[in-house]
């Protein structure tokens, strides 16, 4: 595939893919979903690649979730139940028989959020922000982006990150169990380097299966995730989801009251 969204690049036994569109916050659009799914699937059969470290281009941002400015109240840009196959990616994910890793720094919002919820771990940046957005830009992840982040960080936590659409630091983040580590912003690509050694050095079969077993216990939420996305799909025909996308690009609040 023309990788023109993301960088791919494998580097001592690792599979980097990068999100490549600082101009955005390293936000997806179609294309960028699609290119993500063909580089996590191409990484994760690979039988030289022991793991895959998921960043963003720059020091900005991680990744804000889907680029609104490419959204009139659905994404029109592919295939996928919205638009974008963003489940496909999400699937893939947790199917790839090896450790996937997400490098944070800068912003990891909504959608982006979600990934660094389904990476096996998250590894951040000082400067890294976590959160939702979903609640002000009139969308939602109605599947593992709530049910496993409320495995994370606890149910409480959880509804408070959705319903209010707070930011978090990074520490704040650690603290509440949705990422591994913290480190200064300059160790960021050693930390993950030394992550990276580590899988390298340990049996691939015991981390496939160890991954297939997590797995097990919440592969239900496959289910109502798909469900759920379909349900997102009739919800952003709404003129209350598209009140979302219009303050956004118009920099105001949103009103969604007025269609209740």
């Amino acid at each position: 595939m023309d990788y023109q969204d993301i960088i791919y690049e494998i580097d001592n036994q690792v599979a980097f893919i990068t999100i490549n569109r600082p101009d955005k916050y390293n936000a997806f659009r179609g294309r960028t979903v699609e290119e993500l799914l063909d580089a996590i699937v191409k990484a994760a059969w690979d039988k030289s690649v022991a793991a895959i470290v998921l960043a963003g281009i720059g020091d900005k941002a991680f990744c804000t979730g889907g680029d609104q400015t490419s959204r009139d109240g659905s994404y029109e840009s592919g295939r996928g139940i919205l638009g974008m196959p963003i489940e496909d990616v999400q699937t893939a994910i947790r199917d790839a028989p090896k450790p996937v890793i997400a490098k944070v720094q800068g912003f990891a919002i909504g959608g982006g959020n979600v990934l660094c919820t389904l990476c096996d771990f998250t590894i951040a940046g000082e400067n890294a922000v976590f959160g939702q957005v979903g609640t002000k830009v009139g969308s939602v992840d109605p599947g593992f982006g709530t049910a496993l982040l409320a495995r994370c960080v606890g149910e409480k936590r959880a509804r408070e990150m959705w319903y209010l659409s707070r930011r978090y630091s990074a520490q704040e983040a650690y603290d509440m169990g949705l990422i591994n580590t913290v480190v200064p912003n300059d160790q960021l690509d050693d930390e993950v380097r030394k992550w990276c050694d580590e899988i390298i050095e340990r049996s691939p079969t015991a981390i496939a299966l160890a991954k297939r077993s997590f797995n097990l216990d919440t592969e239900h939420m496959r289910g109502f995730a798909s469900m759920g996305m379909h349900a997102v799909s009739l919800y952003y025909d709404t003129d209350e989801a598209k009140e979302g996308v219009r303050a956004f690009r118009e920099k105001r609040k949103p009103n969604f009251r007025k269609f209740v």
